[in-house]
């Protein structure tokens, strides 16, 4: 089976880092390709291949503004990745209850009860 092309889907996109920092400067609101070079201190053509890849999965959406093409963040095809990992939020809410329990304990030794 070959592997899925990077722009596949949603998973492989925010499987890079980069990509993932973009979206987290999107979700604050629109933004021109210009300010995202600056915020994250990139080369202008990485930031735009990244942004070429998002938009190719739909993650985010591109718009004309006189000159420059601002882009804005659509979360929708996200939601397969957090329906994923919220399936494992149960796994992680046991551990650190065990966790609490050992501190706990470790407390209760420390102030001798």
């Amino acid at each position: 089976m070959a592997r899925a092309a990077t722009t596949a889907d949603a998973f492989n996109a925010v499987a890079e880092p980069r990509r993932r920092q973009i979206l987290d400067v999107l979700a604050g609101g629109e933004r021109p390709v210009n300010d995202l070079v600056d915020l994250l201190d990139l080369a202008q053509p990485l930031v735009s291949k990244h942004l070429r890849v998002l938009r190719e999965v739909g993650l985010v959406h591109v718009r004309d503004s006189g000159r420059q093409r601002v882009y804005r963040l659509n979360a929708a095809p996200l939601k397969p990745v957090h329906d994923w990992v919220k399936g494992y939020a149960q796994a992680w809410e046991e551990r650190f209850a065990a966790l609490d329990d050992v501190l706990e304990e470790l407390k209760a030794e420390e102030n001798g009860t």
